[in-house]
């Protein structure tokens, strides 16, 4: 425990983020200076895992390139072996807000949810998502806040906050693919506390989305039928 905070991870999965991945770790050890930082290279071609080195943080190569789900859940499976009590999964190309993470992990901390997810869409912060992709969102939103009950407003951010018993769950059993909406949806089934904070969201500091037009509905179309067909297995309560 450090300045009242409990033993915590920050997981960045990372593909060729070469660019951006050192502002990005300076910015966590200095707004974060109690938490460790675990680096998820997922198979880059670049010189993102020894960027990440040199900059202090902890590397978990992959074989190849896995995926962001794949990535992600090596991150949980680290954390659950290492005896973390919460794990912040974290960007590493500069639109998460490290400034942030305390703020996330309070939420996280006193609110006696399971996971706390930073939405760009509570309050408006001047970030402007592209038209489509923003549809493809709401849509994808409105859907799965009839599945948990209460008002999703970004099932599709990556910055969230996990704590112990979110740890285990996903350390076992994480979406791959395209992983954050089928998660929420995941998570609510297996009886957690899932819910929003209103968070920031940053421009790139390098490099560049992969996420293309097209991509994005193509996206649209197949986490939605992935939820839909994950509400047919069967799942056990924590």
């Amino acid at each position: 425990m450090t300045a009242s905070f409990p033993k915590t991870l920050i997981m960045i999965p990372a593909l060729n983020e070469e660019d951006s991945i050192p502002k990005v770790l300076r910015e966590i050890h200095a707004h974060v200076p109690w938490a460790d930082v675990a680096v998820i290279n997922d198979g880059s071609t670049d010189r993102t895992a020894e960027i990440a080195r040199e900059c202090g943080a902890i590397v978990l190569p992959m074989p190849y390139n896995v995926g962001i789900g794949a990535a992600v859940q090596a991150g949980f499976l680290y954390a659950a072996k290492h005896g973390y009590q919460v794990a912040v999964q974290n960007d590493g190309d500069g639109q998460h807000s490290p400034a942030e993470i305390p703020e996330l992990v309070t939420a996280l901390l006193t609110s006696g949810a399971d996971v706390m997810i930073g939405s760009r869409y509570i309050e408006d912060r001047g970030y402007i998502t592209p038209r489509m992709r923003r549809i493809g969102i709401i849509i994808l939103a409105k859907i799965i806040s009839r599945i948990v009950g209460w008002r999703s407003t970004d099932p599709t951010s990556g910055f969230r906050a996990s704590n112990r018993r979110t740890i285990e769950v996903c350390a076992q059993d994480y979406p791959h693919d395209y992983p954050e909406p089928e998660a929420v949806v995941l998570l609510h089934r297996r009886g957690l506390t899932v819910r929003e904070m209103p968070v920031t969201m940053n421009a790139r500091y390098g490099g560049q989305s992969s996420i293309t037009p097209l991509k994005s509905g193509y996206y649209m179309v197949k986490v939605i039928l992935a939820i839909l067909v994950g509400l047919l297995r069967p799942v056990e309560k924590v």
